[in-house]
């Protein structure tokens, strides 16, 4: 195993798109995308995901963009603009939209005070449509998500909950800058469920600065005494070229590619053993929950919010830097916040860069879902002549490793190949294979 890590352990994509983000143009044709959003039937159901960018403190893992303020009189400015930006949209559609899933990320979505995120989710469901079984979320700090909080949003119909818990252990968390007691845990998390959320995520991080293989197993089975309903298992990203936070801490003090492998092959087996179920390549559920039970039934879907049970055709990202998807089309929003104020003011949807698909990019970017989502992928007759120029050689050594089967048009991740599911779809990135390019300082390592 410890071979295969230095082999594969090199720049891929996390593949929560394709094309991904770095291939995507600079520029995007803005009448070009307003009539795809035009041609995108929202009475059929759509997803919103929402980007609330204020901390109040800086987290020096984070790749996220975020915003760095104690002061709480930026939250109604921004949730103004953000109505605004959503106005824009329905001028288009000119029609109700209807509603199947909303997700609060961040930043810090509980930065904002209940009454403040009480105003946005209603200005929103007032111009629009409910689907019946609409899935709401939203992530939330343990120690500032308040009883208050988890109220108004499950009577705004909200049920899931993700906590960015990342690491228990103190020494990890000072030099992550990130200081939460288990206690403030335990509490968000029974506070949570006493208000009525049927689904606690806990986010946590292998591969932080000081972690090794005794902190980790002591932080995840606290997190499994408290029994969350999933676990979303992440591999720390180290990219200081675009988070300057992440200069903040010696390089040294990061866990080598081996024994990043051991800590997640490690607290995989403790999850396992705890009843948990293995979804995709980052996340874990129990056989209760909707993301297990929709991997059993072929409907798992990954988009920019992770795993998902909802297949929207079309996601509409509202805030700084959120990224809109329409099956067919991306566009991203500015990511600097006064860019993005000042466009939304002036009338004009603040997207900045995108794609638009062409139908090969459509058959990859199923492909490259399939193995995600289902493990196993088909390869339709009409792609077959690129999968041979550039997909299979790709793949010869996955496959000689016994990581990868290929059978006739089928291509299946065998069990070991599973640490290593960013390279496998990597062979079907046509993007990525046919460029040549310095992708050092594009993506994180897979490992």
């Amino acid at each position: 195993m410890n071979d295969l890590v230095k082999k594969y352990n090199v720049p891929v994509p996390r593949y929560t798109s394709y094309p991904t983000v770095p291939f995507w143009n600079d520029t995007i044709d803005l009448n070009k995308w307003k009539s795809e959003i035009k041609n995108c039937s929202p009475e059929g159901g759509i997803s919103i995901y929402i980007h609330l960018p204020f901390c109040e403190t800086l987290c020096t893992y984070c790749g996220c963009n975020k915003k760095i303020t104690k002061n709480h009189s930026v939250e109604e400015e921004y949730i103004n603009i953000v109505l605004k930006e959503w106005q824009l949209y329905l001028d288009i559609w000119n029609k109700k939209p209807l509603i199947k899933e909303i997700h609060l990320g961040g930043g810090t979505p509980t930065f904002f005070s209940p009454k403040n995120l009480k105003k946005l989710i209603e200005s929103i469901l007032s111009s629009s449509e409910i689907h019946s079984s609409h899935e709401f979320s939203i992530e939330g700090h343990p120690n500032n998500t308040t009883v208050s909080h988890l109220e108004t949003l499950y009577n705004l119909g909200f049920k899931r909950i993700s906590y960015g818990v990342q690491d228990n252990d103190p020494e990890v968390q000072k030099i992550i800058n990130r200081i939460q007691p288990v206690a403030n845990v335990q509490k968000a998390t029974d506070n949570a469920r006493k208000a009525g959320f049927t689904s606690v995520n806990f986010d946590l991080i292998y591969g932080l600065p000081r972690q090794n293989k005794e902190r980790i197993i002591k932080t995840v089975e606290q997190s499994i005494a408290m029994r969350p309903d999933r676990i979303a298992f992440y591999s720390y990203a180290h990219v200081p070229w675009t988070s300057r936070g992440q200069r903040l801490f010696d390089e040294t003090d990061l866990p080598s590619a081996d024994e990043k492998l051991e800590l997640y092959k490690v607290s995989k087996e403790l999850f396992i053993k705890n009843g948990y179920y293995d979804i995709g390549m980052d996340h874990f559920a129990l056989p209760h929950d909707d993301l297990y039970i929709a991997q059993q039934q072929g409907r798992l879907h990954r988009n920019f919010m992770g795993y998902t049970t909802n297949q929207t055709k079309t996601m509409i990202g509202l805030g700084v830097s959120a990224i809109s998807d329409t099956g067919s089309a991306f566009a991203q929003n500015e990511k600097k916040l006064q860019n993005y104020i000042s466009a939304v003011e002036n009338n004009v949807i603040p997207v900045v860069k995108g794609y638009f698909l062409s139908q090969e990019d459509l058959h990859f970017k199923k492909y490259i879902l399939d193995l995600i989502c289902k493990g196993e992928t088909t390869i339709e007759p009409v792609s077959v002549e690129m999968v041979e120029k550039y997909s299979l050689p790709a793949l010869a050594e996955l496959i000689k490793d016994g990581l990868v089967q290929h059978t006739d048009s089928n291509i299946k991740i065998l069990p070991e190949g599973k640490n290593f599911i960013r390279n496998i779809c990597s062979c079907f990135d046509l993007y990525l294979l046919k460029k040549d390019f310095d992708n050092q300082n594009l993506f994180s390592k897979a490992i």
